[in-house]
C-alpha cells in the first residue's frame, strides 16, 4: 500500500473555503479512482491554519493516476490563490510485518 502525507497552511479566513474543497476532492476521488483507498484531513491541534492530507493507495501507480485526474487538478485550482503547500511529509511503500498481521476471517467463517 502506498502512503503519502501533505501539510498545507490556510489563513483563518479561508479554512472554510479550504475544508469544503479538500473533502469535495476526496469524496471525489474515493468514488471515482478504485485505487484510492483512504483520503483523509487533519486539522492541526495546534496550529488553526494547518491542515494534512493523509491518503493511502493500492500503489504507486494508483496515486499517479490520482494526480494526473480531474478532482486532483480542480482541488489545486481552488486552493492556488490562498493555500500555501503541500509539503510533503511521507511518501512511500507501507511495510507491513506477516508476524503480526491479522486477517478478517472470510465471510463463511465470521461467528454469528
Amino acid at each position: 500500500m502506498y502512503h503519502i502525507a501533505v501539510s498545507f497552511d490556510v489563513p483563518e479566513e479561508r479554512r472554510a473555503e479550504f475544508v469544503a474543497a479538500a473533502l469535495q476532492d476526496g469524496r471525489d476521488s474515493a468514488a471515482d479512482e478504485p485505487g484510492t483507498l483512504r483520503f483523509e484531513l487533519i486539522a492541526d491541534a495546534e496550529r488553526p491554519g494547518r491542515f494534512y492530507l493523509n491518503e493511502a493507495y493500492e500503489d504507486e501507480r494508483a496515486f499517479g493516476l490520482h494526480c494526473e485526474g480531474p478532482h486532483f487538478a480542480r482541488f489545486f485550482e481552488l486552493i492556488k490563490d490562498y493555500a500555501e503547500g503541500p509539503a510533503w511529509l511521507i511518501r512511500g511503500t507501507r511495510i507491513e510485518d506477516e508476524q503480526t498481521a491479522t486477517t478478517a476471517p472470510a465471510p463463511e467463517e465470521t461467528v454469528r
